[in-house]
């Protein structure tokens, strides 16, 4: 019998794959699974190139794309670049030079590949356009309400529109927009999350959509690694799981080696919960660049402030980790949730979906089991 979410979006199991990383989108999405490209990193252009790519090499299996409009920002959107880099104070500027400096780090390594072209907050809308002019069957919104536009485009296209909460409250407004899909992250997973824990948010989630009279399916997110958790969460009622930090081992990631040797080794409690990468919490490897912010005590700048100041620092750093710099090392970070104390080993992203399937099935033969 087909899940409720595979009859929506055209594929075979309800797994998807939240990655920055077009190799793994391909590769879930050929392996049964739905990849879904974060695309908040990319200008039009280069959205353009990574989605006609994905349409080459995913042998017409279904994919979706994330873009990030958030509801809030510190900027009014319509100002350049140059006019939000300058709201950037100079103390911040001379704090992360000095961490550079202190590591031996080149700061010219952080210029980013590809040219010097910088995102901007105005890009969503953009993004959203270039999505619809290939064959993706999701769009997903990573943070607020998913804003009218969305919404209508959605439907014009024929496209379903998702968003992620961390609350219950936050799904009721959701509801409210018109959202087709809601993505119930706990507190557990990896990038922008809330502090409510997968176990608690996505019951309340779904019973909160059941209370309100809607029928919208919940996608489970938060620390699922492996297919007995994603049972679990649809025994609870979610119609499938969405999964970002178990695709950052495998070997089509874009993480380099440094970081994804700091993953096996990791427990669940070498992650934090900080502000210091985009100006919003989100889920990170703690490390020493979280240290270092921290025994400075200054408080992070709000988005995308934050994040215009650190990428290129933290872009750095990596390089330099990547070249044998051992300050480097221990400064490197990423987006990951707690699940990664679960991660034993770098493998493929289609073999992740196939243990998924695997486990998934044996998760619900124990539970059957357990019943009879």
């Amino acid at each position: 019998m087909p899940f409720r979410m595979t009859e929506m979006v055209g594929c075979e199991f309800p797994l998807f794959a939240f990655s920055h990383c077009r190799d793994v989108v391909a590769a879930v999405s050929r392996a049964g699974g739905f990849g879904v490209l974060g695309a908040v990193s990319y200008t039009p252009q280069q959205l353009e190139v990574e989605l006609a790519w994905i349409d080459d090499h995913i042998d017409g299996r279904p994919y979706g794309v994330d873009v990030l409009i958030p509801e809030v920002q510190a900027v009014d959107t319509g100002v350049s670049v140059d006019e939000i880099l300058a709201a950037i104070p100079q103390s911040y500027r001379d704090f992360t030079r000095a961490i550079l400096a202190e590591c031996g780090i080149a700061e010219d390594l952080g210029s980013p590949p590809g040219g010097s072209q910088r995102p901007n907050t105005s890009l969503g809308h953009e993004l959203l356009e270039v999505s619809f002019n290939h064959p993706v069957r999701l769009i997903a919104n990573a943070l607020g309400t998913a804003p009218p536009a969305m919404i209508a485009a959605g439907k014009r296209h024929g496209v379903p529109v998702a968003a992620l909460v961390g609350a219950k409250e936050h799904a009721l407004k959701q509801i409210e927009a018109g959202v087709d899909v809601i993505v119930a992250q706990g507190g557990e997973g990896g990038g922008h999350c809330g502090e409510v824990s997968t176990i608690v948010l996505v019951p309340e989630v779904i019973e909160a959509i059941e209370d309100a009279g809607a029928d919208i399916p919940v996608l489970a997110a938060g620390g699922i690694m492996n297919g007995r958790q994603m049972a679990g969460m649809m025994a609870m009622g979610a119609a499938g799981a969405w999964c970002g930090s178990v695709w950052l081992a495998t070997t089509e990631s874009e993480t380099h080696e440094v970081f994804r040797d700091k993953m096996i080794a990791a427990s669940s409690r070498d992650t934090i919960r900080s502000r210091h990468r985009t100006g919003k919490y989100s889920r990170q490897l703690r490390s020493g660049w979280h240290a270092m912010w921290e025994e400075a005590a200054l408080p992070a700048l709000p988005m995308p402030l934050m994040m215009l100041l650190s990428e290129p620092v933290l872009r750095a750093i990596d390089r330099a980790a990547v070249n044998g710099n051992p300050r480097a090392r221990e400064l490197s970070t990423y987006w990951v949730g707690q699940g990664v104390g679960l991660v034993r080993e770098v493998t493929s992203a289609g073999q992740v979906v196939q243990d998924f399937k695997r486990d998934f099935a044996a998760g619900f033969e124990t539970l059957a089991d357990a019943v009879a």
